[in-house]
This record gives structure tokens, C-alpha cells and sequence, in this order.
């Protein structure tokens, strides 16, 4: 009688009770399931730089192509500071204070662009191209990994900025899900560049 009864649920229409009792945000739990297939792209990309690491050896990188990693240093901290203004931006609007809601967003595009002008220029003054060493091909693929992910980020988030200065979201909790998830998947950018750095310019 209870699969007869179950049969005559689903036949209604309702949906499973698991479904309808769960209190998840369908966009947060897919940007979520999003950042843990990014974390297994950016794990193979982080296998290729171990396993050429040990084949390899030390020094690395090879000599004559030395990485800049005081101005990656500084890059990284602008980076970094980045995440501070978007959090900076989703309190703001939480609490309805437009002014720092639009300026945090402001800041945090400002601060992301900064940071991937300097990259490409790092690219530019390296002296040396993918193709001269396997170090330098993995070195180029894992930060153009991240760099593309930082591209989207922007996109992303000057789309939020254009719908913020018309006046929409808001400091109801289904008012502001458009910044934080957007947040999220930034905050997300920011922790894989810690790795990202650590692992090629420090280790």
C-alpha cells in the first residue's frame, strides 16, 4: 500500500519529499557542484606541473628563465585585496547601503583588471615562450588556467555591477543571491591563485 501510496504522489505531480523539504538555493548548490568540477580541471593541470617536476628535476624553473616573483608578490596582494572589496560589496547590500555595495563592485573589477594587466605584461617581459621547456609550458598553461577564470570573473561581475547601479537587488536574502553567488565563484578565483603562486613561484 505505501508504493501504491508513493505511485500516487509522483502521479499528482509532488515532488519527493527529500526535494521538497530541502532548504538549499538551487543556483549556490550548482555554482558549488561548478567550483568542484573547476577544482579537478585545476587538479589536472596541477598533476602535469608535479609530474614534470620530478621528471625534470631541480632547478626549476630552468636557468635563464627565472620568474619575477616579487612583482607576482605584489600581484598576488591586489588580488587578494579584491576578495576583501567583494565582501566589502555583499555586506553592503545586505544592510542596504548602496554606496559601498556599488563601490566594493567597482573596486573589486578595478582591482581584478589590475591584476591580470600585470600578468600579461609578466608574459610579455619573462623572456621566454611556452615551447622553450616543458617548465615553461606547464607555467604558462596553469596561470592561463587561472587568468581565463579571472576573465570570467570580470564579465561576471561588471554584469552584477551595470544591474547594481539600476537599481536592482537587495537586502533581502532572495534579493542579493545574484551578488553572492557571483562572489562566491570570485572568492573562488582568489584561493586557487594562493595555490597557483605557491606551487610555481615559491616551492
Amino acid at each position: 500500500m505505501e508504493a501504491h501510496a508513493a505511485h500516487d504522489d509522483h502521479s499528482e505531480g509532488h515532488m519527493p519529499v527529500a526535494n521538497s523539504s530541502a532548504n538549499v538555493n538551487r543556483e549556490w548548490l550548482g555554482m558549488v557542484l561548478f567550483i568542484t568540477s573547476e577544482l579537478m580541471l585545476f587538479g589536472s593541470f596541477f598533476a602535469a606541473y608535479f609530474f614534470i617536476r620530478v621528471v625534470q628535476g631541480d632547478p626549476w624553473m630552468p636557468e635563464g628563465q627565472e620568474l619575477p616573483i616579487y612583482v607576482a608578490l605584489a600581484n598576488s596582494a591586489i588580488l587578494f585585496s579584491s576578495s576583501a572589496t567583494m565582501h566589502w560589496a555583499l555586506e553592503g547590500i545586505k544592510h542596504n547601503n548602496r554606496k559601498a555595495f556599488k563601490t566594493g563592485l567597482v573596486l573589486t573589477i578595478l582591482l581584478g583588471a589590475t591584476f591580470f594587466g600585470i600578468q600579461i605584461s609578466e608574459y610579455v617581459h619573462l623572456g621566454f615562450l611556452p615551447k622553450d621547456s616543458a617548465q615553461a609550458t606547464v607555467f604558462f598553461s596553469l596561470t592561463g588556467l587561472h587568468g581565463a577564470h579571472v576573465v570570467v570573473g570580470l564579465i561576471i561581475l561588471m554584469v552584477v555591477a551595470n544591474r547594481a547601479f539600476k537599481g536592482h537587488y537587495g537586502p533581502e536574502k532572495e534579493k542579493h543571491w545574484g551578488v553572492e553567488i557571483p562572489g562566491l565563484y570570485w572568492h573562488f578565483v582568489d584561493v586557487m591563485w594562493l595555490f597557483v603562486f605557491t606551487t610555481l613561484y615559491v616551492l
